[in-house]
Order: C-alpha cells, then structure tokens, then sequence
C-alpha cells in the first residue's frame, strides 16, 4: 500500500509540473505581445515593409516576422557593425544591438548606434527592458518560459521632462551654442532650422563637438553656407524657420537656404562627442555664425518638450598643424525613373594635393546604398565608405587620412530606390532627391 502511495503521489506531481509546462507563456510570446506589438510593429515604424521607414531599418517586428528579423541578424547601423553587434545575440545582451536601443541613459560611450527606441514615444520601462535583456542571456529562445514576469511590474520609465544640461566648454577652451526648451505636437514630427551666432569675436580653431539632445530627437545637424549664399541674404538670427505647418504642409520659404548648407556636425544619438585627429581643426572666422537644425518625433498623444546643447571645443593656433574645410561634392544631374532602382555615378576630382579626414553622405528617402570610391592612383576603385540608412549617415574619420594627388578624387556610388509612379530629380523637399559627399579636407 506505501508502495503504491508513492507511485499516486508522483503521478500527481508529474502530472502538476506537466500542467504547469503546458500553461506557461513562452517569454519571448510575452516579448512580442507586450512590448513588441505595442511599441513597435505600428505603422510608420516596424509594422511593414510598406512603413517609409522601412529602407533605414529593414526591419519588420510584428508576430509572424519578428523572431527570424532579430536573431544573429546583422544590424544595418555602420557603427553596430562595426563593434560587432548582431540585432539579437543569444546569451550576450551587451552585444544585441536591441538591447542597446532600449537603454534611455548614455550607453553607446559616445558610438552612435541612432535613436533610443521607441522613437516618438516613452522609452520601456525599467521592468521591460530587464525582461528583455534576461531573455537574450537565457538564450533568446522562441519557446520556453525562461524570464520571471514578476519583472514587467516594475513600471518606472525614464522621465521625459527632466534634462540635465550640458557644462559648457571651460573659459577660453570652447563656446556652447543651444536650441533651449521647445514644443513638439501631440502626433507631430517637428523639424526646423535656427541661424545661431557662435560667440566668437576672433577666428578660432574647433577641434572637437559635443552635442546633448533631449529624448525622442530623430536628428540634429549643425551646417554652415557656402559661398553662394551672400551673407546679406542668410536667415535671420534667432529666427525659428519650421519646415511644416501643424497640418504637415512644408512651409518652402524655409526650406530654400537648405540649397546652400555645408555639413559641419551632426547625430542622431541623445549624447555625441567627434574630434578631429590630434593637430587638426576647422577655423571659424569671427562673428560666425551656424545653421541648427532639429528634428523631433512625438508619436503619443501629448505635447512633448525638445532642447539640444552644443560644445564647440577649440585649440590654440600654435597647436594647429592642419586646417580642415568642409566637403560639398554634390551629384545634381540625378533621374530616377519610376518604380525601379537606379545607379547614379559620378566622379570629383581633386585640382590639388589633398588629405581627406572624414566621409560621411547625404541623401533622401530614396537613396538605398550610397558607396564612396577612391578614383585614381595606386588605390583606385577602393572603398572607403558605405553606408546603407539614409537617415542616420555615420561620419567617418580616417588617421592616417586618404591622400589624393591632382586628378585622383572621390566617386560617389549611389543606389536608389524609386517606389513612386513619377521620374524622381534633384531637389530640396522630401519627394525629391540628393546625393552628396560631406566631410572634411585640408590641402598642401
């Protein structure tokens, strides 16, 4: 009779466990239901390939797609790549570009992985992000119950309204020029331009940014004008020029200095630091002044507040070896034929010995891959830059830099991708196109 107590007592307990087995919610179900599905396979964002944000991320996240998009993918951001990172690697969080995404304080140690996800809306909060980076140490599998849901009851997030200034550059190292608190709409992406004086009262030499940018900033960029813009006919100081109306009309007075920009620095991550090679700095003559431009997306239903810092750190002339001026090698002779892809080249040869320091690319919706060549010389047809999302061109610096004789130059590779009915040309607005070298030289 004891004997076949214990045999009852075992079966009820394996038959308990096997009940239990069978209720449990797979962690990464839970992942997808309440997290995933909530904050991220929406539309315009990772819902389909259809989203226009697609060709940045190629990245689709809802139920049926979600599991094979992140695990051991290799990410598309340059510098995740880089670094080595997959989109999801099983049992190393610290090496899941997901991951990182989802930390709201400054994690990248100043490497630009792009925006802290989910962009426009609040970040996850604490108990969110801890399931999700126990479920990629555990493995990331798609079956099994392996992360503790007593986790998601921890709903403390980070607080969106609170920003903690950056410290402006010590006295005589450095200015700070700001875009202080600003609104962005309920359901609005706000983007716009302010023409801000430096500070300067005699020419300097700025070897170093530092940019601090509040949650949910899709970009900011800091341009100066060519030559072609007389200065009598630059923006207005302190002018704020929006580029769309409440309604979502582009406002095109605004967008027209857009033509004269010169890339001077740029991020999309809320905290970014650049330097140039030791001895080497661009000079900004005096009374300068910069373009700032600032890009906010709200995606939740209330109003929410953007602001961005800016260090300019300088370097004493005596320490100058080399001074650097921007890179504009732009391809306006552009056609894009309607839905289908289209390779446009074209050449930049450089009329005197010339060093370049850094690369990075510029174009719109439709530009797919954009390659940058070496034409000419012993390293002809080299790549030295590739960059495959649009919206989040990473800057790259070379030390030692490329150096190219006359007549060696850049060639600029791009692919773009027309999904319209209409002939795509080179153009200022969103429908149209661009495709130009940014970066940074200095001759000899």
């Amino acid at each position: 009779m004891k004997s076949r107590g214990l045999v009852i007592l075992a079966s009820v307990a394996l038959l308990i466990s096997c009940n239990r087995e069978e209720s449990a919610v797979a962690s990464f179900n839970i992942i997808q239901t309440k997290i995933l599905d909530t904050n991220c396979a929406i539309t315009g964002c990772h819902g389909s390939t259809a989203d226009p944000s697609f060709q940045q991320h190629g990245l689709v996240l809802t139920g049926a797609a979600a599991y094979d998009q992140l695990i051991n993918r290799p990410p598309k951001n340059a510098n995740a790549l880089k670094d080595g990172l997959l989109l999801v690697k099983p049992f190393k969080a610290d090496q899941s570009l997901l991951f990182h995404k989802l930390l709201p304080l400054d994690h990248h140690a100043n490497t630009d992985y792009g925006n802290l996800m989910p962009l426009g809306l609040r970040p996850l909060t604490n108990g969110e992000i801890e399931f999700i980076r126990r479920w990629i140490e555990a493995g990331a599998p798609l079956q099994g119950d392996v992360v503790d849901q007593e986790l998601l009851t921890d709903t403390t997030r980070l607080d969106n309204t609170k920003f903690e200034s950056l410290p402006p550059p010590p006295a005589g190292q450095g200015f700070q020029i700001k875009l202080d608190p600003f609104a962005v709409a309920p359901k609005f992406e706000r983007e716009f331009f302010v023409y801000k004086k430096v500070g300067n009262t005699s020419g300097v030499y700025v070897n170093r940014f530092e940019i601090k940018m509040r949650a949910n900033s899709h970009h900011f960029i800091l341009y100066d004008f060519n030559s072609q813009l007389p200065a009598t006919s630059r923006p207005a100081f302190n002018a704020v020029r929006d580029i769309r109306s409440q309604t979502g009309d582009l406002i095109y007075p605004n967008m027209l200095p857009m033509a004269f920009h010169v890339f001077v620095i740029g991020s999309q991550s809320p905290s970014f630091s650049y330097a140039f090679p030791s001895g080497v700095a661009l000079f900004l003559p005096p009374d300068m002044a910069l373009d700032m431009n600032s890009h906010y997306v709200n995606k939740s239903f209330s109003e929410i507040t953007g602001e961005v810092n800016v260090n300019l750190y300088t370097l004493p002339q005596a320490e100058v070896k080399n001074v650097v001026r921007a890179l504009n090698l732009g391809n306006q002779s552009l056609e894009l034929p309607p839905n289908q892809r289209t390779t446009a080249t074209k050449t930049f040869p450089m009329a005197k010995r010339t060093f370049i320091v850094a690369l990075t690319s510029h174009t719109h919706q439709f530009g797919e891959k954009f390659v940058i060549r070496i034409a000419g010389g012993s390293r002809n047809g080299e790549v030295v830059y590739t960059n495959t999302d649009w919206h989040h061109p990473p800057m790259i610096s070379f030390n030692p830099p490329i150096a190219l004789n006359p007549g060696e130059g850049l060639t600029s590779e791009i692919t773009y991708r027309n999904t319209t009915a209409a002939t795509v040309r080179f153009g200022l607005t969103s429908q149209d196109e661009m495709g130009i070298i940014f970066g940074y030289y200095y001759e000899q």
